[in-house]
Order: C-alpha cells, then structure tokens, then sequence
C-alpha cells in the first residue's frame, strides 16, 4: 500500500493535521528524537511522517508506532557504531547490514503497510542519477539504502539498482508530504554556521557532504510551515554516534526554545 492509498488519493481526503519531514544528517539525526518529544508534550502528534537518512530510520521507528522515549532507549541500548561491519573494498568503509536487525526487532513486517502511520523516504538510485520516494513494498533494504552515506556506508543493490543515501538529490524530503497535510514541519539537522578546525578526514568528508547537500535543502525548507533547525548541531560531527544522548536533548531543548516563541499553528495563520 503506497503513501497515497492512505488518502485514497489526496483528490478524495481531507489532508492530515500534522506532516513531519525528517532531513538526514548521520549521527546529528538523533535530533530527531528530541524533537518528537518536545512535540509531543505539546499535543502535536505528526500523522505522516517522510524522511531521509537517519531522518528515515528515526521516522519509521516514530512510523510503526514507537514513542520518543522509547526511540531514545534503542538509539542509546543499541549504538549505531556496534551495528556496522567494515567492508574494506570498492564500495565502502562500512556496511548497515547490522542495521537490519534493529528493524526486525521492532518493526513486525518487513513492508510499509504494517506501519501504524503513513511514511515515505528519499534514496538516490544512482544508476539513474536521480531521487526515488519509497513508500509502499519491502521497507527493511529502503531503509539501510537511504541511511548509506556515499564513501563511508557500502551501497544497498535493490532489484538491479544501486541506491545510496537519499540526502544526495533530496536531504529534507517535504515535498513528499506537502500536499498530505494542513502543517507541515521540517526538522533540518545540518545547521551549517561556520567551522573553524577539523579532526581529520572523517570531518572534512561530513562538511564537504553537508555542504554539498545544502542547496537542495533550501527549496524544502520554504515549503515547510514550521521549521525546526538547531544551530548547537554544528558542534557535533556526522560521526558523533557515541553522543546520542547528548545530540537528543540538543533537539529536545532547541525544539522546546522554539514552540514557547511560536506553536506550528501560530505559524500557519501568520502566513
């Protein structure tokens, strides 16, 4: 079942109160997870939920039903880094394989109609050299290709096709949802600022990807009624996955920060 079966086509439903689009940004994106909640205690419950990267794997989990609080135990019980494998070659430093598993454990099938909420997600086949929106079908293979950042995670083959980190051509997938929904909020996790050293090759790469992504985000984000985009984010690192706490209540509070001055209703009508 397809995104807009949830609707039986948007032309025919009345769109949902509140979408939520999920960026990528690797370990940064657990964010994501402060920000639900601070959302939550504020009554805004997201209905359909798009995402890329992390931003997939932390929408899937919010998508099949788990609380943010629930989110942040499996984030920090069961780190990320113990979940990848090296695969020293041509395709990559690393694979997600590992990543499947998590999956299994907390989502009961392995396809997007046993989602709880309506979800889709942005991978890059780079066969083609463009974006895809997934949102129907198998959902594990998806998920570890839109969280395969390009160099550092080896490439998911799908059926033939090459598909790599979904941030590539689409880092803030809004679009997907825009018309789905009366609210649309943005969480963007790569607040670029300024960078004033680096800590070797693995930072260069995170600032050089960041950065490269950058434009595309721009568009998505005036598409969003309400956005949400930490500065504090800058001072961790796309490889921080050790500091998962840390980069939680950084969403957490920012977010927190944001709905006192403004509520994602009070920013519709302003518009």
């Amino acid at each position: 079942m397809g995104i807009l079966d949830w609707f039986k086509r948007k032309e025919e439903a009345e769109p949902l109160e509140f979408g939520i689009a999920l960026s990528g940004g690797s370990a940064r994106g657990f964010a994501h997870i402060g920000v639900l909640k601070a959302l939550e205690e504020e009554g805004i419950e997201p209905e359909i939920i798009s995402g890329t990267s992390m931003g997939s794997l932390i929408g899937v989990l919010y998508a099949a039903g788990l609380k943010p609080d629930e989110i942040r135990e499996i984030v920090i019980k069961e780190p990320i880094l113990k979940l990848v494998r090296p695969a020293w070659g041509k395709h990559g430093f690393f694979k997600v394989s590992e990543l499947r598993k998590i999956l299994e454990k907390y989502i009961p099938a392995d396809d997007f109609s046993v989602l709880k909420k309506p979800f889709c997600l942005a991978v890059s086949n780079i066969n083609k050299g463009q974006k895809e929106i997934v949102s129907e079908g198998p959902l594990f293979e998806f998920v570890m290709a839109s969280c395969a950042v390009p160099i550092i995670f080896a490439p998911q083959i799908i059926n033939g096709t090459t598909y790599i980190d979904g941030g590539l051509y689409d880092n803030l997938p809004a679009d997907a949802i825009r018309d789905l929904c009366k609210t649309l909020i943005g969480v963007h996790v790569n607040y670029i600022g300024e960078e004033d050293s680096f800590n070797g090759i693995l930072d260069i790469a995170g600032r050089a990807f960041s950065l490269s992504i950058g434009e595309n985000v721009r568009a998505a984000m005036a598409m969003c009624d309400y956005l949400i985009d930490p500065p504090e984010l800058k001072n961790f690192s796309f490889w921080d996955y050790d500091k998962a706490a840390a980069i939680i209540d950084v969403g957490y509070s920012y977010a927190k920060q944001r709905l006192a001055q403004e509520k994602p209703s009070q920013a519709l009508q302003r518009q």
